[in-house]
C-alpha cells in the first residue's frame, strides 16, 4: 500500500483501492465483468445513449486538453505505451513543450484521460472520438502554479486555437501558494490563470474538486469554468448520492477547521456540478483494471460530455446555419447547459420536475430540495452537488432545443447568449402557460474580468508575470408573471452577490403566463456584461 500512499500524496484527489498494483483477485475480476461503463451507461451519466443512433455522438473532431502533474502514455512514442488503454491522443507534452519519450508517463494521467477519450471495450471514454491534448507539469520539486500556467495557456492554444474544454485533474495546496496568509478567495495566481485563458481563449475549464484530508484546493475557487464533486453508488448499481470523501461541507462539527480551509473564502460556493467518480473500473497502462475513486475521475466525465454537445453543435452549425450561431460554442454557454440539464429530484412520471430519472442525494441523504440553496436566493449552488448531477443525455436535449433571443417569446426548453447593460435588463416571455406546481429550472452565468499584467506586450503569459482582477459584476435572475414588471413579485430569483452563476429550481405557484428577467444589478468592470442563460420548464398539459 506504501506506493499507493505516495501516489495520493502527489496527486491528492484520488484513491486506488486495489492493494497489488498489475493485479487483483478473483472476485474482483467478477465486480469489474459486471460493472463495464457503468459511469456512462445508464445507472450514470446516459452518454452512451447519444453514441448510439439516431444521435451517433462521439466527440468527433472536436479537441478537448488535459493538464496534470503526469501524462498519458502515447503508442510509438513511448516505451510504456505498449501496454497502453486505446487512447484517442493528439498530441503529449510536458509545460510547453513536445514530450521525450517515457518522460512523466503516469496512470493517474492515463485513467483519466481513458474517462474523456478511452476506446477499448471494456471501459469506454464519454467521447471516444474526441482529439485530446494532454500536457505533464513534471515534478512538483521544479514546477508551481507560474509553470501551470504556462501549460494551460499551451494547451489553449492547440488545435488552432480551438479546445473546448480542459480538464483538470490536480491542483495546489494552499500551503505552497506564496501569498501571505493565502486563502480560497479567486486570486491565487492559478486561478487567475483559468479565468484569464477562460474568457481569452473561450474555453470551459473543468476543474477536480477537493477532498480528502489536506487536499489540494487551488484552483477550485475560480469562477469562469466548474468545479466538480463526485457521486457514489448508494443502492444498486446507479449513481446518486455525493460520496463522503467529498470535503465539500458547511464547515461545523468535527472537522470543522479543516473543511473552511478548504472551501471558498466568504459565502461563495466551489462546487457547481457533481458527476460519477466512486469505485470505477478504469484501464491502467498495463493493461490492466483498477478500481479508483475520487474527483479526479468525475471532472472528465463532464469533459467528455461537452465534447459530444459540441459535435452536435459544430453539426448543427453546418445543417441549420440560418438558425444555429457560433455562440453555441461559448465556454459560459456550456457552462448553462450543463449546469441547468443536472439532475435533481426523479419526476414521477407528471413532468413537473421536468422529466429527471433519479433524486441525487447528500453525504447525509438529503435532497436538493432541503439544502438552504433551495431556501435562500443568494445561494444558488448546493454546497455538496452544485446543481445537481451531470446528465449528458439531459444537456443534449437543453442544447439541442437551440439558442432563443428576447425578440420574440420563446419556448419552454432553450438557451441564449446575451448581452445585458448596467442598471438594465432583459425579459424571455415563455410562449406557453406554466402548469402549477411544476419546477422550473434557470441557470445564468458569466464571467469574471481577469487582465494579464503583460510586462512585454505579446499578449501571452509568461512565467514571472502576474494578473489583475478587475471584479465581477452583478446579475441577477427572475421568474415573474408576464404581466408585471415589479420584481418585489417575482415567484422565484437568485440573487447572489459574489458567485458566477445565478440558479433557480422552483415550483410554480399557480398557472399562468411568465417571463425570465436578467438584471444587471451592480458595476465592477464593463458597463456591458455577456452571459448565457438556459431555460427548462414544463408546460400546461
Amino acid at each position: 500500500m506504501g506506493r499507493f500512499r505516495q501516489k495520493q500524496s502527489l496527486f491528492g484527489i484520488f484513491t486506488l483501492s486495489l492493494t497489488i498494483f498489475g493485479g487483483f483477485a478473483p472476485p474482483m475480476q467478477r465486480a469489474i465483468a459486471q460493472d463495464f461503463n457503468a459511469s456512462i451507461g445508464d445507472n450514470g451519466i446516459q452518454a452512451t445513449t447519444l453514441h448510439s443512433e439516431p444521435y451517433d455522438l462521439l466527440g468527433r473532431k472536436i479537441a478537448i486538453g488535459q493538464v496534470e502533474i503526469g501524462r498519458p502514455g502515447q503508442f510509438g512514442l513511448d516505451k510504456r505505451a505498449t501496454w497502453r488503454p486505446n487512447l484517442n491522443l493528439s498530441q503529449v507534452f510536458v509545460l510547453d513543450a513536445q514530450a521525450t519519450p517515457d518522460d512523466y508517463v503516469d496512470d493517474h494521467a492515463a485513467m483519466v484521460a481513458g474517462v474523456m477519450v478511452g476506446r477499448d471495450k471494456r471501459h469506454l471514454g464519454v467521447a471516444p472520438e474526441a482529439r485530446l491534448f494532454s500536457t505533464a507539469i513534471g515534478s512538483t520539486m521544479n514546477s508551481a502554479q507560474p509553470e501551470e500556467c504556462l501549460a494551460t495557456q499551451h494547451i489553449t492554444q492547440q488545435n488552432g486555437g480551438d479546445v473546448r474544454a480542459i480538464n483538470f485533474s490536480f491542483g495546489e495546496s494552499l500551503s505552497r501558494d506564496p501569498r501571505p496568509n493565502p486563502t480560497l478567495d479567486g486570486n491565487a495566481l492559478l486561478t487567475q490563470c483559468l479565468d484569464w485563458t477562460a474568457r481569452v481563449h473561450d474555453v470551459l475549464h473543468v476543474v477536480a474538486g477537493n477532498q480528502g484530508s489536506g487536499g489540494i484546493p487551488i484552483p477550485t475557487d475560480h469562477y469562469n469554468g466548474i468545479t466538480t464533486a463526485y457521486t457514489t453508488r448508494l443502492q444498486g448499481d446507479v449513481f446518486n448520492k455525493i460520496d463522503f470523501a467529498n470535503l465539500s461541507a458547511l464547515p461545523v462539527g468535527s472537522g470543522s477547521r479543516l473543511i473552511r480551509n478548504e472551501i471558498n473564502a466568504g459565502d461563495r460556493r466551489a462546487i457547481s456540478l457533481s458527476a460519477p467518480g466512486s469505485r470505477l473500473n478504469l484501464l491502467t497502462s498495463f493493461n490492466t483494471m483498477d478500481q479508483v475513486s475520487g474527483t479526479s475521475f468525475a471532472a472528465p466525465h463532464i469533459v467528455g460530455t461537452v465534447a459530444l454537445l459540441q459535435e452536435f453543435g459544430d453539426r448543427q452549425l453546418k445543417a441549420q446555419a440560418d438558425q444555429w450561431s457560433l455562440d453555441a460554442r461559448r465556454h459560459e454557454v456550456m457552462k448553462a447547459i450543463l449546469l441547468n440539464s443536472a439532475e435533481k429530484i426523479a419526476d414521477t412520471g407528471d413532468g413537473k420536475h421536468l422529466e429527471m430519472s433519479r433524486t441525487i442525494l447528500s453525504k447525509s441523504n438529503k435532497t436538493w430540495l432541503e439544502g438552504d440553496a433551495y431556501s435562500n436566493p443568494d445561494i444558488p449552488l448546493d454546497i455538496e452537488m452544485g446543481t445537481g448531477q451531470l446528465n449528458a443525455y439531459r444537456a443534449y436535449t437543453q442544447f439541442a432545443a437551440g439558442q432563443w433571443s428576447t425578440a420574440a417569446p420563446v419556448p419552454n426548453l432553450g438557451w441564449d447568449y446575451g448581452k445585458v447593460s448596467v442598471r438594465s435588463f432583459q425579459d424571455y416571455r415563455l410562449a406557453t402557460p406554466l402548469q402549477q406546481d411544476s419546477f422550473v429550472s434557470l441557470t445564468l452565468t458569466w464571467d469574471r474580468w481577469v487582465d494579464l499584467d503583460d510586462n512585454n506586450n505579446n499578449g501571452q503569459y509568461d512565467v514571472g508575470e502576474t494578473f489583475t482582477d478587475r471584479g465581477l459584476n452583478d446579475l441577477n435572475l427572475y421568474l415573474l408573471p408576464a404581466d408585471t414588471n415589479d420584481l418585489g413579485e417575482a415567484v422565484c430569483r437568485s440573487t447572489s452577490p459574489v458567485d458566477s452563476v445565478e440558479h433557480i429550481f422552483c415550483p410554480v405557484p399557480q398557472t399562468g403566463k411568465y417571463k425570465v428577467r436578467v438584471v444587471y444589478a451592480e458595476q465592477a468592470n464593463q458597463a456591458s456584461q455577456d452571459y448565457a442563460i438556459a431555460w427548462w420548464t414544463a408546460t400546461t398539459p
